[in-house]
């Protein structure tokens, strides 16, 4: 069977569209928030990835993200841009028109909660108003696009009878995609295929739309309802990089995309996704949002293909067949990790960036090389992590203030003290600050420097790599009138890491001062 798409042409049945919503849903989470020049890298890369439609955010919610949305429209060159709206909400769809209008290929994606619980107690509607509010929602939004996606908000805990008659008023009155979302992460597996199979065989229409799965990972089913639903006749997954979402997050793209390479005998599918580009998203989207991969998390954690039992290594050594069904190169590792030291150059330090999957600016590249040899000659070894670490620490937002120098007077006979240098929009400030350890010191120097009211709710230190000499990984969060950001930073010091990693957070919160956080939404 095969469907006539406005924005994908005639589309077979084997071919899933991959929908990311990882700067909307994903940016919703907590702590999770993106700047726009972060959105716009994150945009770039998702379409460098493959990814056939981004839902870059909801235009009405704020300022901030009206323009977000208009600028990743403006550049985005292949990929669907897509912008969220209530159905209800005339105003809604008008923003979310205008945000997505440069866009060479666009769709608004409307939604309405459909379940008796929602119904009655978040919109407070009959279930009449709500059809009505579909089919003029729909209607409205192919004004501004002939690719309309509707969603039925919380629709995995919707009565089967009215959520046929929801679907077949979204499909008579211009939707082109369908949406049944697992809002809550409520669902089973069977029950998710049982869904899209009920609605392609009762509803007059069905075969004219693309049908579309959004789980939620609350009860850690989230990937599996996604591959269900494709078996019940979903043909486009909405997902998120490293799973990001609310609460416990969404589907996690990276591991639909390869669970459907690596079992093509049970997931006869074809997706657009270039997998060898999967760690370098996911480790841009972990440096953007500060909140690092758990190790063991499936294809894109550092412990993804790492084996330390005696018989698995043995058995790797043969065949790697043995413990590994996929290869670490299918989604973007190397094997290589020691490669650079202190006498590379700056053409080897590019090439190796490049294969690590970094695409900088030439005067980003210059000052990470910097800090780069400069590491080289405090450590013996230089592994890809650290590099990574040290990449992905300079080529955060500084936009407002940026480290310059910390030294430290510490030890067991008189109080720490701390002299600091930063440069705050152009200017160099300083302070020596006495304190109770180094740490102390140097974050006390920070509020001289930069005086502020948010007060440090987490301060973690790791190591990116093994050894004395191991670069630290700091990670900082900060708390200001219920806002919360996190900050990283990497050093081989492991207080100017820590200092790095506040200032970081320092950026974030300046930024979300600004910004009206965008309206709760969960579709």
């Amino acid at each position: 069977m095969t469907i006539d798409h406005p924005s994908f042409g005639r589309i077979d049945d084997n071919r899933v569209i991959i929908f990311d919503t990882t700067l909307r849903d994903g940016e919703q989470s907590p702590g999770f928030s993106m700047n726009l020049d972060e959105k716009l890298r994150m945009a770039k890369a998702l379409e460098d990835l493959g990814v056939d439609v981004i839902e870059a955010g909801f235009p009405v919610a704020s300022p901030g993200d009206f323009e977000s949305v208009r600028r990743i429209a403006e550049t985005l060159k292949e990929t669907v841009v897509c912008g969220l709206a209530r159905s209800g909400g005339k105003r809604d769809i008008e923003a979310a028109g205008e945000a997505i209008a440069s866009a060479r290929r666009r769709r608004i994606h409307n939604f309405i909660s459909t379940s008796p619980l929602h119904m009655k107690y978040k919109l407070r509607m009959e279930p009449e108003t709500v059809l009505d509010l579909i089919a003029s929602g729909n209607q409205a939004a192919r004004r501004y696009a002939d690719d309309v996606e509707w969603s039925a908000e919380d629709g995995s805990r919707t009565e089967p009878e009215f959520l046929c008659r929801c679907v077949e008023m979204a499909i008579r009155n211009g939707a082109t995609t369908i949406n049944i979302p697992d809002t809550v992460g409520y669902a089973t597996p069977d029950e998710m295929r049982a869904i899209f199979n009920m609605l392609r065989e009762r509803v007059p229409g069905a075969e004219k739309v693309i049908f579309s799965a959004h789980n939620h990972n609350d009860l850690g089913l989230a990937v599996a309802n996604t591959l269900s639903s494709l078996d019940g006749g979903a043909r486009q997954i909405e997902c998120t990089i490293n799973g990001i979402g609310e609460r416990a997050g969404n589907a996690a793209l990276e591991e639909i995309v390869m669970a459907i390479r690596t079992r093509q005998d049970k997931f006869a599918y074809t997706n657009g996704i270039q997998t060898p580009k999967l760690l370098s998203v996911s480790r841009m989207l972990a440096n953007i949002t500060s909140f690092d991969v758990q190790p063991n998390k499936a294809i894109v954690g550092r412990n993804a293909f790492a084996h330390e039992s005696g018989i698995h290594q043995d058995g790797i050594l043969k065949n790697a067949q043995t413990y590994e069904i996929m290869t670490p190169e299918s989604v973007g590792w190397t094997k290589t990790s020691l490669v650079l030291g202190k006498h590379s150059g700056r053409a080897a330090f590019r090439d190796k960036l490049a294969s690590l999957g970094y695409q900088l600016e030439d005067a980003m590249v210059q000052q990470a090389f910097e800090r780069f040899k400069i590491l080289a000659d405090q450590k013996k070894t230089v592994f890809d992590d650290d590099i990574r670490a040290l990449v992905d620490d300079e080529t955060r937002d500084h936009e407002h203030i940026r480290f310059v120098s910390l030294e430290l007077i510490a030890g067991s006979k008189r109080p720490a003290q701390a002299t600091l240098e930063l440069n705050v929009d152009g200017d160099v400030r300083s302070a020596t600050v006495a304190g109770n350890g180094p740490v102390d010191a140097a974050f006390r120097a920070i509020q001289e420097v930069f005086p502020h009211e948010a007060s440090l709710a987490l301060f973690s230190v790791g190591a990116v790599t093994e050894g004395t000499d191991a670069q630290a990984r700091t990670t900082v969060r900060l708390e200001e009138a219920g806002k919360l950001v996190d900050g990283q930073g990497a050093d081989a010091d492991t207080v100017v890491s820590a200092v790095r990693a506040y200032v970081h957070a320092l950026n974030k919160l300046l930024v979300k001062r600004v910004r009206t956080e965008p309206a709760a939404l969960s579709a």
